[in-house]
């Protein structure tokens, strides 16, 4: 049988990421009540990916958590970093919390292809974090296939990468390699005030806890979770032969299907309808062929029984 070919690791800067650090004898037990994660699963060598949900259970933020020494580091979207710092000030309230970004800015690269985490000298567990001369690697919290996430001065950053030998390339490539492997975007794929969690598989990529008790939005989320409520679902697709751009409808025939989401090149992320899953897809004058990755077993199961799918 012939070997799969690997690929060398490459690296990708992420301009639009920004830390907040949370401080204060309360920091931890305000955030553990807000967010659907658990941070007593935070360590030193382990950081974790969570969410900020409305309380009927929307998507609002998503980011890491770190140590760091006896404050907490928040990783996010840096356009949306103010709007994240105005929410936790509202539940703050009278908690001995100090709630400040990150002055200067960190530099944040993901490093992703074959051994990206055995060139980070980190072994291949979500959130498995190291940090070293002022650089911090972390295992992407969600699935460690996605890669590692690079944080740092932005010169460190850059002499790292350089050091290294790790291939500067576009975000388009990280972004076709992450659409495929089904790691959702906030912005793209989680919509604000509408995106629910299982829809978006989180729950099976280590973003929520169901029994670390109360958080903000968790009736919504652990309803949906017992009853199997989850009717669509992101899922990777392939593009044949189809021009789509976000927001356009994905047809089934003349039923609506779903809705195409983040795109690159041939690869698109769209939440889909789990009951045309099996149908033939189209959307932008071409065809539109789910590709589930191999941690959406479910998924694959679908697309393998389609005939009894359709029936159900």
């Amino acid at each position: 049988m012939e070997k799969m070919k690997k690929s060398m690791p490459s690296a990708t800067l992420l301009e639009n990421r920004a830390c907040l650090r949370l401080s204060g004898k309360d920091a931890t037990s305000l955030l553990q009540g807000l967010v659907s994660n658990d941070l007593d699963r935070l360590a030193p060598d382990r950081s974790i990916y969570t969410t900020l949900l409305t309380p009927q259970g929307k998507f609002l933020f998503d980011f890491f958590v770190h140590r760091d020494n006896w404050a907490l580091m928040l990783e996010t979207a840096g356009d949306r970093l103010a709007d994240l710092q105005r929410r936790l000030t509202l539940y703050r309230l009278r908690a001995d919390v100090v709630i400040e970004p990150v002055e200067p800015a960190p530099l944040v690269a993901v490093l992703f292809g074959d051994d990206a985490g055995t060139l980070a000298g980190l072994p291949a567990e979500p959130g498995a974090t190291r940090t070293a001369d002022g650089l911090t690697w972390t295992i992407d919290p969600r699935l460690p296939a996605l890669g590692v996430w690079l944080r740092g001065a932005p010169e460190a950053v850059r002499d790292w990468i350089e050091t290294t030998g790790l291939a500067l390339v576009e975000h388009a490539v990280f972004a076709r390699h992450r659409i495929s492997l089904a790691v959702p975007e906030a912005g793209s794929d989680l919509v604000v005030d509408k995106s629910i969690l299982l829809e978006a598989g989180l729950d099976q990529l280590n973003g929520v806890a169901f029994d670390k008790g109360c958080f903000v939005g968790q009736e919504l989320t652990a309803r949906t979770h017992y009853r199997g409520l989850v009717k669509r679902r992101l899922v990777p697709v392939r593009l044949e032969g189809a021009s789509v751009e976000p927001g356009f409808a994905i047809m089934a025939g003349a039923v609506e299907a779903g809705e195409i989401r983040s795109v690159a090149g041939d690869m698109a992320m769209a939440l889909l309808r789990l009951d045309r899953l099996g149908s033939p897809l189209e959307a932008g004058g071409g065809a539109v062929l789910p590709a589930p990755a191999f941690w959406q077993a479910d998924l694959i199961e679908r697309l393998a029984q389609p005939l009894e799918q359709e029936k159900g």
